[in-house]
This record gives structure tokens, sequence and C-alpha cells, in this order.
């Protein structure tokens, strides 16, 4: 396979074209690199992966986008880069540290001062007018690149890159967007980065990588062009430049949703990119773009798009993706859900990054092995019965339905989410590989268990849809009923959204695009509020306004009932008090759902053991039922 051979990059030569491209962690420790840093890339990089690049180290003080931020430019950074490096050349990687500064996509709110940037240009998403960069700043940013590299050299990195896309001054600089200045640094846009380039190569030496990522298309008006890039690309490539290109698309504002893109957006989506700066320079070019599964990255250099190909979800997903292609078990790669909840959604929190897969360290084994029963094949019971085995248990699973996954496979039939379903399916290959005995169709109750006294039972039974109250009409139906088919709304549909997740816009597009006239109520500020979070929002406003779905945020519903065939909704203005009438043909009601609390109460007092995990203890999402479930089957 092409993607598991050689390259040259610069002064090295990488074992294959697997990229851990850099991507933010929020395990920095008081500005420093920590322990989880240490075990986070030093698991990718014994997974497999060819290179790895770090997140951003700023270069200068003047910088600070959010708090755990690493300070390249602080000399007590070394003694813990040394400590990481080494464990990634240990496990036979070879490792980059990217360099940055923010400029004027940051905020102040750490600093206490203004923010720099080329121009007085307010950023959309921070909205604070930067002060411009005199020249005698710009030096200083330039000299602070030069030290923070010297410093990545002297702490053991193999190079450095140089981030140029995305969130970085130096794309703003380059962008006729944000770089409105006059002299020399506004006729020529690349100016800076050359700046930068030179005194880092001349910082760092010909034996260090030197590498930039640049932006390809910033899809914004008065943005950087793919034709702009790939002339950047040219002259930063010549003699003594850049050793390779690493390509993106988008950039952390209005078109963040490409960065990081979920499910609606295709793979290889980006490929445009390398492919095009491929052609015009010397160098090796990264591809990046929801590369998924090994054999799409494979295709991707085989059709010349580029050389190596970044991974970073699949890897975040599965630390052994590479390893795994490698030895022909691709199918036992844990495939990224481009679902954004635990990772980009995390960090968005400004909590350490994560990945609804759960931790992916191997569990401890067992001193003595244990009868487990598991009553559920959702992802928590999945998630519970598989570390269980893993660990030495001998577990059965139950499930009442033919078919494992719980809700998964339900959420899976709307529009746009078909990947989600890979949750369950790849727990259930784990579980059949781990050897747990899977009884589907079986509906287990309190009398089986007690009567077959496993050591311990974890329930993972799931929940069940809650009617509301002011729901008074037979055309009231919960979104699940939609979804399994069960029941099929025509004409005019209310949805009432009290979650603020996939559940209403999924079906609400689902019934759009059976010609229902659609409108979404939801006591939100905005219908979907929680797609931000995941960048699923401004798509599905989009296509919202394609399908004609009317949007009515702040508003409860207060009476739901029937006139003649029809429903008469009542919708409580929250803000004001206010209410307003629909008279409607359904009403799907996407509300919290109730716990299945049976089985644990029947088995109160049993004799051994029982536990609760996922949505039967607390309705919740996919995430947490994965790690309920991991979590149990480790104490057990």
């Amino acid at each position: 396979m092409t993607l598991f051979s050689p390259v040259r990059v610069g002064p090295v030569t990488l074992r294959n074209r697997v990229v851990f491209s850099a991507h933010l962690t929020n395990y920095a420790e008081d500005g420093l690199p920590s322990a989880r840093h240490v075990e986070y890339y030093r698991a990718r990089a014994a997974g497999g992966a060819g290179l790895i690049i770090t997140e951003e180290h700023t270069v200068h003080p003047s910088d600070r986008a959010y708090e755990k931020l690493i300070r390249g430019y602080d000399p007590a950074v070394v003694p813990h880069y040394r400590v990481l490096t080494s464990a990634v050349h240990d496990a036979g990687a070879l490792v980059l540290a990217q360099l940055n500064h923010n400029g004027g996509q940051a905020s102040g709110m750490y600093t206490r001062e203004p923010v720099l940037a080329p121009s007085a240009v307010p950023d959309p998403m921070f909205r604070e007018v930067p002060v411009a960069l005199s020249g005698d700043r710009i030096a200083e940013i330039v000299e602070g690149y030069a030290r923070t590299a010297r410093h990545c050299v002297e702490g053991g990195f193999d190079g450095v890159e140089l981030q140029c896309s995305h969130s970085s001054l130096i794309r703003q600089f380059l962008s006729r967007a944000t770089n409105r200045r006059t002299d020399a640094y506004g006729t020529d846009r690349s100016r800076f980065l050359r700046e930068v380039l030179a005194a880092v190569r001349a910082e760092i030496g010909p034996s260090s990588v030197l590498g930039v990522r640049l932006g390809g298309d910033e899809m914004i008006e008065d943005g950087v062009t793919l034709d702009e890039a790939v002339a950047t690309a040219r002259r930063v490539t010549t003699a003594g430049g850049a050793d390779y290109v690493n390509t993106s698309i988008g950039l952390a504002t209005e078109t963040l949703f490409l960065i990081q893109a979920g499910m609606r957006v295709p793979p290889r989506y980006a490929l445009h990119i390398p492919a095009a700066i491929k052609a015009a320079v010397p160098v090796p070019v990264i591809g990046v773009g929801r590369f998924k599964h090994p054999a799409q990255a494979e295709k991707a250099l085989d059709a010349g798009y580029a050389d190596l190909i970044g991974v970073v979800r699949g890897q975040i997903a599965d630390p052994s993706f590479a390893a795994k292609a490698l030895s022909g078990r691709a199918d036992e790669i844990r495939t990224c859900l481009s679902c954004n909840q635990e990772c980009v959604g995390r960090v968005g929190f400004n909590r350490w990054l994560g990945c609804v897969w759960g931790a992916g360290v191997l569990p401890a084994p067992v001193r003595r092995s244990l009868r487990i029963a598991v009553v559920g094949g959702g992802p928590a019971g999945l998630s519970a019965a598989v570390t269980a085995a893993e660990r030495g248990h001998a577990v059965t699973l139950y499930e009442r339905s033919a078919e494992l996954g719980g809700q998964v496979p339900l959420a899976a039939r709307a529009p746009n989410r078909a990947e989600f379903a890979e949750l369950t399916r790849s727990l259930a290959l784990a579980v059949d590989r781990a050897g747990v005995d899977v009884r589907t169709g079986v509906d287990v109750d309190a009398a089986a268990l007690l009567a077959d006294a496993p050591d311990a039972v974890v329930l993972a039974t799931g929940a069940r849809p809650a009617r509301p109250s002011w729901a008074a009409s037979s055309r009231v139906v919960d979104v699940t009923d939609v979804l399994s088919g069960r029941v099929e709304p025509f004409g005019a549909v209310l949805i009432y959204d009290e979650l603020g997740f996939h559940q209403a816009t999924s079906v609400a597009e689902l019934l759009a695009g059976r010609g229902c006239a659609v409108e979404i109520a939801t006591p939100g500020m905005i219908v979907g509020q929680d797609l931000g979070v995941t960048l699923d929002l401004e798509l599905w406003t989009i296509a919202a306004e394609a399908r004609g779905i009317r949007q009515t945020p702040d508003v409860t519903v207060e009476a739901a009932g029937s006139v003649g065939d029809r429903v008469h909704v009542v919708l409580g203005h929250h803000p004001t008090g206010t209410r307003r009438e629909r008279i409607v043909d359904w009403v799907v009601s996407v509300v919290h759902p109730a716990p299945d609390g049976a089985l644990w109460h029947a088995l109160h007092g049993a004799p051994f053991p029982v536990h609760r995990v996922g949505d039967c203890l607390a309705p919740r999402r996919a995430h947490a039922a994965v790690l309920e479930g991991e979590r149990v089957a480790r104490e057990l």
C-alpha cells in the first residue's frame, strides 16, 4: 500500500504517510505540556502513525487565545518537550511542533491587553477590534517564532510547522479580508510569512524539518483563494524554504464547519486543494478532509491528490488506526463517526479532548473470572460487554430485539446521519471478537436472571418515550415513532423540540423531504442550538432554508388537542407571555425520554450486584453510554 510506504520529507524519512495533524487537546497545564500530552501522542505513535504534529505552541506573550495554550516562547517548556519527544521517538514516529500566533482571532480575556493583527479588522467570532501591528512589533513576533523553534529543537522535536491557516496571524497577513495595510506587508501579503520562515530556518538549520500549513480556500469574501494559496506555496518552497506543505480549507470563523466537517460533508471534500498545490511545488504535500478509513487515504494517494494524508479524528477515535490497517485488521478500526460531540464539542467548552468511543485503553486483566450478564444491546450494554470480556470475564449479553444497537440504528435512518450506525456496528464486532455470548430476541426478566445466578448484572435497558402532559390528541406522536416508520405524518407537521440536537432537525428534514409543511418550535433561543457545539448548525440552517422549514424559537406547547382530524396547538411565547395558535395535521414530540427502570426495581434485593448504565440510569447522549458501560465493566 502506498499509505505505508516510506517518504522523504526534507532531511528525514517517515516510515509511512499517515500524519496525525495538529489539533487542540486542552491538555496543557499552566502553559506547559503535560503527562497527558505525552501519553496521547505516544499512543498514536505506537499505533503506527508516521508523523505526529503536535497542537500549536504560541510564540509570543501577546497571544493567549484560550486558557490551555502551550507557551512555546517560555524556556520552561524545553524539559517537558524532551519527555514528549522521547516517548514518540521510542514508539517509532517522528514529531514536529506547530508554531502559531492567533493574532486578531483571539481574545484579550486572559492577557487583559488588546489583540494584535495586521489591520484593525474585528474578528467575527471574538468581536474585538485589534491593534494594527507596527513594524517593531512585527519584528518582535518574528523573533518569537525563531525563539520558539529553537526551544522545540532543543526539546527533541524533529522540526516545526508554521500554522498559516484556520486561526493564525500569518493567515491574517495573507488574506485580503484582514490585511488592509498599505505598507510593504500589505502590497506583498506573503512578506510576513517569508520573514518568519527565514528566521525559523536560520535558527533550526537544514537538519530539522520546516513545514507550513496553508489554507487553500477560506471561502469568504476577500478571503484567500486557491490560486493565491498555490502562488504562496510556490514562493515558500524555494531553496532553503519549507520542506513540505500541509493543507486545509476554511477558517476558524464563518467556515469553521469545513475544518472539522461533520457527517453532512462527504469524505475527501478538500482534496482539490492539495492536488492543486502538489502540481505546483517540489516538496511533499499533505491532504486532509475526513479520512475515516485507510482505503480512502490509499485511494487519494494513488490518484495523486497528495503525498501524505492527515488523519486526526480517525486516530483520536482509534490510536491504532495505522497499525490495524498495516496488519490487515482494518475491519477492527473504531471508525470516527464525524459526530464532533466529544472532540470539537468538549474542547469548545474548555474541557480536555475526548471521543465518543471512550478511553481506548486496554482494560486490566482480572484475577478471577466472573459470570456477567448484560441486559441491553445498545451502546452502553455493548461497551460494558466488550470491556468485561476483554478483562477476562465470561459475559452473556441479552437483547430483546432482533438486532443490536439500541436507539443508534434508529437515529442513523435520518437524513445525513447514516455514519452514526458505525458506533454500534464496530462495538458489535468487538463483542463478537471478545467471545461474548450474544442472545438477541430474548426478553430476559428478573426471574430468569435470579435463576441463572450470575456473579453480577449490568442493566442497559435504555429509556422509553415519554408522552407530554399537554398531548391530548392521537396525532401527537414521538420522534421515535416517525424514525421507525410506525407513524408516517403528512400535511402540516409541527415538531416540538426540547432537546436542541439532531433528533428534531433530522426528522424535520425527513418529513420535509416527503413533502410535508414542517415547522419546528422550541423553547430555546434558536432551533437546534446544540448543533452549534458540533459545527452542524450552519449546514442545518442552509438545509432548512432550502426545504422551507419554518423555525420558531422561544415557545413552549401549552396544549395540543384534537379538532376533527387535525390538531389545535397553543404555543406560549415565554419571553412575552403571549400565545400563538396553530392548526396542523400532526405534532411530533421531541422531549426527554424516561429511564426504563422496570428490571432494576424487579431485581431489588438480588443476591448479586446489579449496575445500571446508559439511558436506564439517566437518558443522555451516546458518549455517556459508552463511557459508563466501560467504567462499570472496569470495576467488576
